[in-house]
């Protein structure tokens, strides 16, 4: 195996415990992840890896027992891991951190790699959309909700969580979200254009959208400033897309 680590790797939304098929896309994506061993310098999860997770001090929640070794095995291997939580699994807390030394995430912010800076997030509730789910977003991160739900037993919690669950699913179909809206209604753009405003950086890599997405973001056309490169991972549920930066080059990917 070669010690040469260098690349930077993204991966979103792979939505484990939904759906039949939640098996084998975790086969799919620790197979995947078996790959980065050798190149990996650093994984970046962009959230939503979990269709729910609630981390109780002495309960774990079932399944997802190969993904969570091998992101074991990768730390171990020295591969750094960070982690922006998403909308399904904001209650994460400090389970990764523990188990796996996970940097955890919890609004967009700008990293660097390789000498380029990136601005990276989850994606969900930027832009100004959905007022709604900001008012939800501020409930569901609140210490005082969090500690009453904690006291409820899974057996409770969980039922809850996957209507919850279900029914943004059904929304997100609905309202056919799964498709590029343009620059005047893609939240994550016009949030990438207003921190364009504010600094620089090189890059940026989102999830959420469940939309695979490559292309350059221009705040002004009309002045000589490079564009940014806007990637959107997709998901692991339908596209099986990730992206991987190298020296210099930012590429999305769909596994077969």
């Amino acid at each position: 195996m070669s010690d040469i680590r260098n690349k930077l790797y993204f991966v979103s939304d792979a939505h484990l415990g939904s759906g039949d098929d939640s098996r084998e896309r975790e086969l799919s994506l620790c197979r995947l992840l078996d790959t980065m061993k050798a190149d990996a310098k650093r994984l970046v999860l962009l959230g939503d890896m979990f269709d729910f997770w609630f981390t109780y001090k002495h309960v774990v929640p079932r399944g997802h027992v190969r993904l969570l070794g091998k992101l074991a095995e990768l730390a171990d291997a020295g591969v750094e891991i960070h982690y922006y939580i998403g909308n399904h699994d904001m209650w994460l807390f400090d389970y990764l951190e523990n188990e796996v030394g996970a940097v955890m995430h919890s609004e967009p912010d700008i990293v660097e790699f390789d000498g380029r800076r990136f601005l990276i997030g989850h994606g969900d509730g930027l832009g100004g959309f959905d007022p709604g789910y900001d008012r939800l977003k501020k409930v569901f991160r609140n210490r005082a909700c969090q500690r009453m739900f904690a006291l409820l037993p899974p057996k409770l919690t969980f039922p809850i969580a996957q209507r919850w669950s279900d029914s943004n699913k059904l929304k997100h179909q609905r309202e056919g979200l799964q498709h590029y809206l343009g620059d005047d209604r893609e939240g994550i753009v016009i949030y990438i254009k207003e921190r364009m405003q504010q600094e620089r950086f090189d890059y940026a890599v989102f999830g959420h959208r469940h939309t695979p997405l490559l292309m350059d973001i221009q705040n002004n056309p009309s002045t000589l400033i490079t564009p940014i490169k806007y990637v959107n991972t997709g998901d692991w549920l339908d596209h099986r897309s990730y992206a991987v930066y190298s020296e210099g080059n930012l590429e999305l990917r769909e596994v077969n």
